[in-house]
């Protein structure tokens, strides 16, 4: 690794730890270090303070991670998590939960911890049947084909269900589809934290051969490059990062597209191990920084996320178009 390397992830670091202290100490109330130790009398909220942080933190490891995936398989700097129609699917998944699970009572623990199950199984419901076809599609443009038509799918029947739906139902969907980082529990984190491990531990795998594939098709095979195994790989390392935050978070990806284009500008875009560890570096930062954001003006995480996006996206269209 270089100096220019070691000091641009020094730097990361601190503005990590120093941005995870602030958002800590963001909240209507004020905390001292006693409230985060023992059982103090503001020991809930500090609690709730700590696991927005660890969440945002997980978050900020895994949408940038499936993100650079996506734009390293796809070779297309616009391509994002979604692209596969994984957020589409959990998005519906929810969709299904809330306005028809009603009638059913609940306890309130119980019924956040169902929502995030019906996302996650509507992902990995998907990720198996893209796993399924993926061998038919020779071609990468037919698995984008395939996730736009999943997207659109999935999206008219979320309308539909909208448009039929009870007054607190919907109410209920467009909650959950804002991004929320409060309500998250300790136990949700760790499940979260099971299936990131996982997804990362795929991805871990696949960089060497995405640094082959990067160099072309024939050239990959010639290094012996198995192609069908990381499309695979990347299918799954992608669809469970994307589909565990979209399930306990809500569909906040604009920041898998934004981040890995960042990391790029500021070091060799060549070099994919180092582009991996800058992704999920500048992701915790930004997902920290969008946290204090949202707390300090009550605006929606995925709000603030697209907003910060959009223009990036947008800058990205007309450099591609000059080019």
């Amino acid at each position: 690794m270089s100096d220019k390397f070691k000091i641009l992830c020094l730097f990361l670091l601190i503005a990590i730890l120093a941005m995870a202290v602030i958002n800590l100490n963001t909240g209507f109330l004020s905390l001292n270090f006693h409230d985060f130790w023992g059982n103090a009398s503001n020991s809930q909220i500090a609690e709730i303070r700590v696991n927005r942080v660890l969440v945002m933190l997980l978050a900020g490891i895994s949408i940038p991670t499936s993100g650079f995936l996506m734009q390293e398989y796809f070779q297309n700097p616009l391509a994002g998590p979604d692209i596969l129609g994984i957020t589409s699917v959990a998005s519906l998944s929810v969709a299904f939960y809330i306005f028809f699970s009603h009638d059913i009572f609940l306890p309130e623990f119980l019924q956040n911890s169902f929502l995030s199950l019906s996302a996650i199984a509507g992902s990995l419901l998907l990720m198996l049947v893209l796993l399924s076809i993926s061998k038919r599609f020779q071609d990468k443009s037919y698995l984008v084909i395939f996730g736009f038509l999943v997207s659109a799918f999935a999206g008219a029947i979320v309308s539909l269900l909208q448009f039929y739906a009870e007054n607190q139902s919907l109410k209920n969907y467009i909650l959950w589809s804002f991004g929320a980082n409060n309500m998250v529990s300790r136990n949700q984190i760790y499940v979260l934290s099971a299936l990131i491990a996982a997804g990362l531990w795929v991805c871990f795998n696949m960089i060497k051969p995405l640094i082959g594939n990067s160099l072309g098709t024939s050239y990959a095979q010639s290094l012996g490059v198995n192609l069908n195994r990381l499309k695979i790989g990347i299918i799954a390392a992608s669809s469970l990062l994307s589909a565990s935050v979209t399930a306990f978070l809500g569909p906040i990806l604009f920041i898998g597209i934004i981040v890995p284009h960042f990391c790029r500008l500021i070091y060799n875009p060549s070099r994919l191990w180092q582009q991996w560890i800058l992704n999920m570096f500048l992701g915790m930062l930004m997902m920290l920084l969008f946290s204090v954001i949202a707390e300090k003006t009550q605006i929606p995480l995925n709000v603030i996320s697209s907003v910060f996006g959009i223009p990036v996206i947008l800058g990205m269209l007309l450099k591609q178009n000059k080019a």
